[in-house]
């Protein structure tokens, strides 16, 4: 019984993570942050450390889906879609011919490949990468976290500011709506190939914005991520870290989810906000930091 109660918040940590990964094996699903954060709270009552866990990636999570909740809005609140800008930028970059259709007919053969399923992994890694690495600049580096959390902060909302103003469709939908020759959304069939669910959770509950392709979001993240890498870990680390945001570009443009207009417009929005980020930190609260640090 004393056991028991010296291990018990360790014993409901590794019980918790156990669930977690055997339902995620038996059904597997998008990793969004409210998973997420409940998956990290047993993993860290293991090391007894759930509650200084939480005062630092809550606050960011929060961040997080209410960004995914404002973004869920912005299609509604402005209703002019923009269908040309970007695929107009890529034809004018690659001689009338979209970069999609390119890498379409190049690896595209009817059915998932494998290479489609390693392509589409870094794309899974939306939420993982940017959480993973405030765990570990906050474990390793941690006079720098709330810059890191700032970047990310700032990043997703000026993404939403944007998708208010400019509404523009992924290479995906203006294929559909006969606005650009045919353009596969690759990443249905590997989605549908991995045989990922929508598992329910509060993410998931948030309505998606189909309209919200400028700038790709996903290449901001990956390049803000390698940005930190080079800056904190050094070069060794950065280069290889690398292999994620190339990843990302080649796989959102491949699978018919961006043009390269919207990568190399999160390319852009990634450095502003990591360039901008040290300004936010430095004005944070006091009581704030004293309060979740």
């Amino acid at each position: 019984m004393e056991k028991i109660k010296q291990y018990g918040e360790q014993i409901v940590g590794v019980l918790g993570t156990l669930f977690c990964v055997i339902t995620f094996i038996h059904t597997p699903s998008f990793p969004t942050p409210d998973k997420l954060i409940i998956f990290l709270l047993f993993v860290f009552m293991v090391l007894k450390q759930a509650v200084p866990m939480l005062k630092r990636l809550l606050p960011f999570v929060l961040i997080i889906l209410a960004y995914e909740s404002f973004r869920s809005l912005a299609d509604k609140l402005n209703s002019h879609i923009n269908y040309t800008l970007a695929p107009n930028f890529d034809k004018f970059l690659f001689g009338g011919k979209l970069p999609a259709q390119y890498l379409q007919q190049w690896l595209w053969r009817g059915h998932t490949s494998w290479y489609d399923v390693v392509l589409y992994i870094p794309y899974l890694l939306f939420f993982i990468i940017p959480l993973g690495l405030a765990i570990l600049v906050w474990k390793t580096k941690d006079k720098y976290y709330w810059e890191v959390v700032g970047a990310y902060s700032l990043l997703f909302f000026a993404a939403f500011a944007t998708f208010l103003i400019f509404p523009a469709a992924p290479p995906w939908l203006a294929a559909q709506n006969h606005y650009i020759p045919d353009v596969i959304r690759v990443s249905s069939y590997v989605w549908a190939s991995m045989g990922i669910h929508d598992f329910p959770s509060v993410y998931n509950h948030i309505a998606a914005n189909p309209v919200a392709a400028v700038p790709s979001l996903h290449s901001a993240c990956s390049t803000l991520f390698s940005i930190f890498i080079f800056k904190l870990y050094g070069k060794k680390w950065g280069a290889l870290s690398l292999l994620y945001p190339v990843l990302i570009y080649i796989g959102v443009v491949y699978e018919g989810e961006h043009y390269l207009f919207d990568v190399i417009s999160g390319i852009l929005y990634a450095v502003a906000a990591y360039k901008t980020a040290p300004y936010l930190a430095a004005k944070m609260p006091t009581t704030w930091k004293r309060l979740l640090g």
